[in-house]
Order: C-alpha cells, then structure tokens, then sequence
C-alpha cells in the first residue's frame, strides 16, 4: 500500500507487525473485532504477530488466521522486537503495541501506533508513536483507510 501523506512522507507499506497480548488480545483471548480486520488487513499486508505469548494462547487464537507468529524467547524483548522489524525493513512496517517492550518496535518502524487499550499504554511507548489510538478496531482501521492516515498525519 501506498500512502502519499502531504509535508509528511510518501509510505510504501508491506508489513503490519502486532503486538498480541495488551494489543490484539485481553488475557490471551484475541478481541472480537480484531478477526475481522485482520482478515481485511490480509489483503493489504503480510500481518506479524510477536509476542511474548505469556497466556500460552496465541496459536489457538490465531488459528485459520493469514499470520506470522513469532514468540518470543530472548532475556530482552524490546530489542527482539526492534530487531524484528529491521529484519523485515523497517520502511516497509507500520507496528502496533501498547507495552514497553514496544516501545522500540514502534520507533523503528516507518508508522508506529499507540493503543492505549484495555491494559493501557506505556507512557515511553506512547512518546515513541507517530499515532494513538484507544481501540484496537480504530488502529487496524487506520492501516485499512489511507485517507484517515493523511487526515491524522498530513502537515
């Protein structure tokens, strides 16, 4: 997808990178409205989920889902993460999170989004996003409709 953004920058999205737990999911179960868009998403974008998985229920929630998983295992997440989307080139990533460990993920990739969501939002997260969103409906609707990201980043 690409986003000509007026005095911003012009986007060439590839990748949707998600944090799960906090983000697309309440104690481990994925919010209902999120299956949906994540199927829309599909169309549009290779869609990763990483995530330190920490309910165990990722896979089964995931599950008939178009979506990478990756869990993860290293003593220091929020560099796992950043890494992550430099792997995937982070011109090409917008990222959605909502703890500290994403803090990082959110301010490599070209498009980071808040969520300030049910379990809230880091406030070193939220200083490093380029949007906020309070719902997880709104954020993936964003990366659905290129006019409400012109209207929410153009200068």
């Amino acid at each position: 997808m690409t986003i000509e953004i007026p005095h911003y920058r012009t986007l060439e999205l590839k990748h949707l990178v998600l944090d799960y737990n906090g983000t697309l999911a309440k104690d481990g179960t994925l919010i209902r409205e999120a299956k949906p868009l994540l199927h829309a998403l599909g169309e549009h974008y290779t869609i990763h989920v990483i995530t330190s998985d920490t309910f165990g229920t990722v896979q089964a929630q995931l599950k008939g889902l178009d979506i990478t998983v990756k869990v993860l295992h290293s003593d220091d997440h929020t560099a796992e993460k950043s890494d992550y989307i430099h792997l995937l080139g982070r011109e090409h990533c917008i990222a959605i999170g909502n703890g500290s460990n994403d803090m990082m993920m959110l301010q490599n990739a070209v498009l980071g989004i808040a969520l300030i969501g049910n379990e809230g939002c880091s406030t070193r997260t939220l200083k490093s996003s380029d949007i906020i969103c309070t719902d997880i409906g709104d954020a993936l609707e964003l990366a659905l409709s290129s006019k409400r990201m012109i209207a929410t980043l153009r200068q």
